[in-house]
């Protein structure tokens, strides 16, 4: 806050205490019992207040309570601008909550960095931390499930665009991944983007007008063969899917394709190395593998 605020603030907090302290000198100040001054208020007619001062363990709380508060001005924040002698501060606390978590997080599974992927995807204590990271990490994108959505690729059904290897896992969530399929409506136009995508989702066995079948797979290996191959089958080195296997990231009718093909896809799977740490990548790593490979023995 600016100076004007914090000097607003120091002035209106000492100001509440002086007045207490003004309110507890005032009250106890000695007065005859039962001869004092009356309040006025009367009950049943003749019964009548007396002004008396409070009782003097009263007194003493309050006090003790406005000792307190002074002391507490001086150690921890509150005045303003003013930190406190101990320098406590919100992030400071929060910042040594995580380091004492992770501390604990890394003793708990201990050995994990000497651990292969694969190992560890069979390590039953080490999967359960796992699932309880990925639904606090993943699951957003993913689904709880891992069975993902629309743009978001299932991650239980062997099925990979980088690549289902141990070590090729790891470097998609420590690195992230970029895929971008390129808008090829105006290139192709709209009769070559149709039969484009006619012989595509026939590629996996989908329904789509047979008299475009033979263009397109002309276009086809004149535009299309650079990522996914001759037969279709893609390019894991570029991420470009295989068309041959009804697995699709935004849907295999034949609508679907042809909106992909005219306009395209960008797809972004971001670094988690900054966020996870090490350890937890090659932990996530480990359970992603699981997923795929539900029936593997150890």
């Amino acid at each position: 806050m600016n100076s004007t605020v914090s000097a607003v603030v120091v002035v209106v907090t000492l100001a509440n205490i002086l007045a207490c302290v003004w309110l507890m000198w005032w009250t106890a100040k000695r007065r005859d019992v039962g001869a004092g001054p009356k309040t006025g208020h009367v009950w049943d007619g003749d019964l009548e207040e007396y002004n008396n001062p409070l009782p003097r363990w009263w007194l003493g709380l309050f006090i003790i309570t406005i000792i307190f508060s002074l002391i507490y001005l001086v150690l921890y924040p509150g005045l303003g601008n003013f930190a406190g002698v101990k320098g406590w501060t919100q992030t400071g606390e929060h910042a040594k909550d995580v380091a004492d978590a992770e501390a604990r997080f890394n003793q708990h599974l201990s050995g994990i960095e000497s651990s292969s992927i694969e190992a560890l995807s069979h390590n039953d204590k080490a999967m359960r931390t796992a699932r309880n990271l990925f639904g606090l990490y993943c699951s957003t994108c993913h689904g709880s499930d891992a069975r993902g959505a629309k743009g978001f690729p299932n991650l239980t059904d062997n099925d990979w665009l980088w690549g289902g290897s141990p070590d090729t896992i790891q470097q998609t969530i420590s690195g992230g991944r970029a895929g971008v399929m390129p808008p090829w409506g105006p290139v192709l136009g709209p009769q070559g983007v149709n039969e484009v995508a006619a012989y595509v989702v026939s590629l996996s066995g989908g329904k789509a007008p047979a008299e475009l079948l033979e263009a397109g797979k002309t276009k086809f290996a004149t535009f299309c063969v650079a990522c996914h191959g001759v037969d279709g089958k893609g390019n894991q080195a570029l991420g470009a899917p295989n068309l041959t296997d009804d697995i699709w990231l935004y849907g295999g009718s034949y609508d679907a394709v042809r909106e992909t093909i005219a306009n395209g896809r960008t797809n972004q799977m971001p670094a988690h190395t900054e966020l996870l740490g090490p350890v937890k990548v090659k932990l996530m790593a480990a359970y992603v593998l699981s997923l795929s490979q539900p029936a593997a023995a150890p």
